[in-house]
């Protein structure tokens, strides 16, 4: 059972995995992981689950090792709003169960079909699998397509940038560009 992540963090090999299964039980500290430029992990992350070996015989003489990964997370992070960009409180959490094969295994030359069972199934270098990629693409892959910090949120002024959530700004009364004016009133014709 692994109990602490180290700097280098867990890496999992078929050959750990030969004998029996192997358990995790991580928290993932924040900083540790890279995730995107709008989005801050802002406690630990919690990831429980095991590693299995599963081996694929392709033929009598070729074989290949996948490694089968099912686990749980949860943690809390801050991704910013849409519209205004303050920090929203988002708390994250899901499970997964993925296949992962070694890069080699179908590193065939030229173009060839893969079945639809494929597609589902990731790879994994010559070294390992590193368990935080694994995790860092789920939660990745788990964000909404678009978090606001309020349903009503007014976002930013697109001239001077203030956050109307706070206050109004003084843009309302500029004069409009008027090199737009030949678009004025197209919303109304394509609504006819």
């Amino acid at each position: 059972m692994v109990s602490a992540l180290n700097l280098k963090g867990v890496l999992i090999t078929p050959i750990q995995l030969v004998d029996e299964p192997l358990q995790f039980d991580e928290a993932i500290a924040p900083g540790t992981l890279e995730f995107a430029a709008d989005l801050r992990q802002v406690g630990p992350l919690p990831v429980k689950g095991q590693a299995d070996l599963i081996v694929e015989h392709r033929s009598a003489n070729t074989h290949v090792d996948d490694i089968r990964v099912r686990a749980e997370y949860h943690g809390e992070f801050e991704v910013l709003c849409a519209r205004c960009v303050d920090p929203v409180e988002l708390p994250l959490a899901g499970s997964f169960d993925l296949i992962f094969r070694p890069e080699s295994a179908d590193a065939e030359s030229g173009e060839r079909s893969i079945t639809e069972d494929e597609t589902e199934i990731g790879y994994y270098g010559e070294s390992g699998l590193l368990l935080e990629d694994v995790v860092r693409e789920q939660v990745l892959l788990s964000l909404p397509s678009r978090t606001l910090c309020k349903p009503d949120c007014k976002g930013l002024c697109p001239r001077c940038g203030q956050n109307l959530n706070v206050a109004k700004c003084s843009c309302d009364e500029a004069a409009a560009d008027p090199r737009w004016n030949a678009l004025a009133g197209l919303a109304d014709k394509l609504v006819q």
